[in-house]
């Protein structure tokens, strides 16, 4: 049982290293926009107190951080340019990864999901508009 829980210790420092990766790859000027818009969507929701599925839901709550985070992950590195990405793991095995001391990343979570509902209030009420 315990290599059980070791083997997702250790998947969830990959996880980590590799969401700073895509951090670093984000802010990298060869880094094209479309690349960059996965990276925020896919950054801001793996720091994101919020989830789709609340965690507290049994075995559906874990679901999201199980598909969507990694789905994320990997749509993101398919569109980052190799050399982008290889020195941007290279800089995060190399860095401590410590998001809590800024609040930038703070502040573009919280404008993320007032977006995020803002336009899902939109889309509801023009729903209920058109009945």
């Amino acid at each position: 049982m315990s290599s059980f829980i070791e083997y997702f210790k250790a998947q969830a420092r990959v996880l980590k290293r590799e969401t700073h990766a895509l951090y670093l790859a984000g802010r990298d000027p060869r880094t094209p926009w479309p690349a960059k818009v996965v990276i925020a969507i896919v950054v801001a929701y793996a720091l994101s107190p919020i989830d789709l599925i609340p965690d507290f839901i049994p075995i559906l709550g874990y679901l999201d951080e199980v598909l969507l985070l990694p789905l994320g992950i990997y749509l993101a590195l398919k569109l980052i340019p190799a050399a982008v990405l290889a020195d941007a793991r290279h800089a995060a095995h190399h860095a401590s990864f410590n998001l809590s001391a800024s609040r930038a990343p703070a502040v573009v979570i919280i404008l993320l999901w007032m977006i995020s509902v803002t336009v899902g209030g939109v889309f509801v009420l023009r729903y209920f508009d058109a009945i």
